[in-house]
């Protein structure tokens, strides 16, 4: 029998290594991110069996399609000249057709078997509540029960089931919310709200990821989960429940930093607008409420629905910043 060319056996080991790098990273890599609830786990389970299978029936086609290539090759016969011929075998044909209603059927019945469990975490300890979602160009806004508001950060109780509401204001386009660590991706639509709940397991932080292209600033419209403690996280909620019943510098910035810079700002990705540092409109209460809350030439309504006192809360900060000059604030 020949020997496999040194160049072939190279490749074969350098696709191994490099799968085995992938696999090993679980943060972004082949391998999909930790769960950190239990929908999250059983999205992961239902991955790895595709993983497996899709594995089974690659090796199952390219190893024997390798053999071949090399042991029926023509060894210096002319190409005129036709090969050997072979008529089928009807076992062979049965086999890989039952065999291949098998691995589908297979799938079939595992993917139902985990998907209550990924369409609904169960009960969890403490009263439930719900937070909603509203993707917009290009930020996440996070509204909790008692009216407290946050931006591209949304903070959660450990082990108590939270209900998302995701949904986005009419006007603006289509996103996509996912937080792979805790569940899949649900459709952030205008004028239509999906509900999806969790039940956060772990504590930590988690990446929020737009996974639907909305626009020119798409890429910079990530966000974050952190789930604490339920003591810490309810004390959080009390604090921000006083700290918002008037304006408040500190959500001011948050929303500078998650709305405003991301076009307006100092960074490569926040250049697409005029700069606004130094701009007395930034002090103009009524002024930036009107740009904001309707948009201006090409700029969005960004803060289409926007409260008064989240308003109110963005001047607070950006007066710091409005000095007396400036652009003339175009859009």
């Amino acid at each position: 029998m020949r020997r496999i060319p040194t160049a072939v056996l190279l490749a074969a080991a350098g696709a191994l290594l490099a799968a085995g790098s992938a696999l090993a990273d679980s943060n972004g890599g082949f391998a999909p991110r930790d769960p950190a609830s239990p929908g999250a786990g059983d999205i992961r389970d239902v991955y790895w069996l595709l993983v497996a299978i899709g594995s089974f029936v690659f090796a199952v086609v390219a190893i024997p399609l390798t053999i071949f290539l090399f042991r029926f090759r023509s060894r210096g016969r002319g190409r005129e000249v036709e090969g050997p011929q072979i008529r089928g075998n009807s076992s062979l044909e049965i086999g890989w057709t039952l065999g291949a209603v098998g691995l589908v059927t297979i799938v079939i019945a595992f993917v139902f078997y985990k998907l209550p469990g990924i369409v609904d975490p169960g009960q969890a300890a403490g009263d439930g509540f719900t937070v909603k979602v509203e993707g917009r160009q290009f930020y996440w806004r996070y509204v909790y029960p008692n009216g407290v508001v946050a931006f591209d950060t949304v903070r959660l109780p450990l082990d108590r089931e939270v209900t998302f509401a995701v949904s986005a204001p009419d006007g603006d386009v289509i996103h996509s919310f996912w937080v792979p660590n805790l569940a899949g991706k649900r459709d952030a639509i205008p004028g239509t709200e999906t509900e999806f709940r969790v039940v956060p397991t772990k504590t930590g932080t988690f990446d929020v990821i737009c996974a639907e292209f909305c626009g020119l600033q798409h890429a910079t419209m990530r966000g974050s989960v952190e789930v604490l403690p339920a003591a810490a996280f309810d004390r959080w909620l009390s604090d921000q429940e006083q700290r918002q019943t008037a304006a408040s510098a500190e959500l001011g910035g948050s929303m500078w930093t998650s709305v405003c810079a991301k076009c307006h700002g100092p960074s490569v990705a926040g250049k697409i607008g005029p700069k606004l540092e130094g701009n007395p409109l930034l002090a103009d209460r009524e002024a930036l409420a009107q740009i904001v809350r309707n948009g201006r030439r090409k700029m969005p309504a960004v803060g289409q629905g926007w409260t008064d006192e989240e308003v109110d809360s963005l001047v607070e900060f950006t007066k710091a910043l409005a000095g007396g000059g400036g652009g003339g604030g175009q859009g």
